[in-house]
């Protein structure tokens, strides 16, 4: 893989680089970067793996919280690898131009990071199917148009469903996040959509909406060595300027050798997200899930190592919300707890080995 960027990739680093430097003033749609995972005859730009982590990395540097990665990312994707003629027509471009926002819930209060442990139902009816249960910890669930969903269309099989949040029976519970953000919890009674919302097969919906996860995971692995590389760079810049007994406390070995592991952390996590983003399109199972889930716990554990140091190296200001580190170091926590934490990922790893 060439870690050197193109002219069109330099461009669009430097652009969302831009937006982020401005705390995201202005929208994502206007920077055309919905469209970045849409194919060109639905009105996108159909670029891949790698242009996705440039902008997830930029927009984690500027902590950017205009939602994406379920909008931007794992939908177009889905619908354009799995979904029918009629999904394309209806939803991918109307994403490129902004026009949708959609979230995805595939985990429940009881089964934890676990993709198999699905008690939401849906049975067979004569407008398609009727579902009903419930999704928790949904990010951003409280915007969304449109609700990416697994659900148990026999015992031992699972589909994936595209349903929409205004539909009969379909409530919505929001709540506030560790990290200024929004998630809920959804709740499905007696919800009836039609037979143009199962994406795929009605029994190859835990395989989509794995591919699905590991297309999210890997973009958060970005954003997060964007966030520790932004909160990297405030540190040093507070070492080179905070004085102590007259002097920076830059100048002091101790700390110079923190920051220089700081540093080493964020390469080591830029590292295994590259590695990720030239695998996560793989069609072989095993690959992208251990080439995702060495990103993502790498993220998770060189976050909290990041986010630790800084918050000591800017002494009991790091702990305050005045200060831009604390609002990066939780940022980094909710990322590592999204979707599976380090732990769980390492454990993922070894079963793909």
């Amino acid at each position: 893989m060439n870690f050197i960027l193109d002219d069109e990739q330099q461009m669009l680093a430097d652009t969302v680089n831009r937006f982020a430097q401005e705390n995201g003033s202005g929208s994502l749609a206007d920077l055309g970067l919905f469209g970045l995972n849409v194919p060109e005859d639905h009105g996108g730009i159909a670029r891949g793996a790698v242009e996705t982590l440039i902008v997830m990395e930029a927009l984690g540097r500027g902590l950017v919280k205009q939602p994406y990665v379920a909008t931007g990312v794992i939908a177009p994707r889905l619908i354009a690898k799995y979904g029918s003629p009629v999904q394309k027509e209806r939803f991918l471009g109307r994403i490129a131009q902004g026009e949708l926002r959609i979230a995805f819930a595939a985990f429940e209060s009881e089964s934890r990071w676990d993709l198999d442990d699905v008690r939401t139902r849906a049975e067979r009816c004569d407008s398609g199917w009727r579902i009903d249960g419930e999704k928790s910890v949904v990010a951003q669930g409280d915007s969304a148009d449109w609700f990416i969903i697994t659900a148990r269309t026999s015992p031992k099989a699972t589909g994936l469903f595209l349903v929409a949040s205004n539909t009969a029976g379909v409530s919505v519970h929001g709540y506030p996040t560790i990290d200024d953000r929004r998630a809920a919890d959804v709740r499905f009674d007696g919800v009836q959509v039609d037979a143009s919302c199962l994406v795929g097969a009605a029994d190859h919906g835990l395989e989509m909406a794995e591919w699905c996860l590991d297309q999210g995971l890997a973009a958060l692995a970005a954003e997060a060595v964007g966030c520790m590389d932004k909160l990297t760079e405030l540190t040093c810049e507070y070492l080179a300027t905070r004085k102590q007994f007259g002097v920076a406390i830059g100048t002091f070995q101790a700390l110079q050798h923190r920051a220089a592991d700081m540093r080493i952390a964020v390469e080591q996590a830029r590292a295994l997200a590259l590695a990720a983003a030239a695998q996560v399109e793989s069609d072989d199972r095993a690959l992208r899930r251990r080439a995702v889930s060495a990103a993502k716990a790498m993220a998770g554990r060189s976050g909290r190592f990041v986010g630790q140091q800084a918050t000591q190296l800017h002494g009991g200001m790091g702990m305050t919300d005045e200060m831009a580190c604390g609002h990066y170091f939780k940022r980094l926590t909710a990322i590592d707890m999204t979707w599976g934490d380090a732990d769980h990922h390492v454990e993922l790893f070894g079963e793909h080995l």
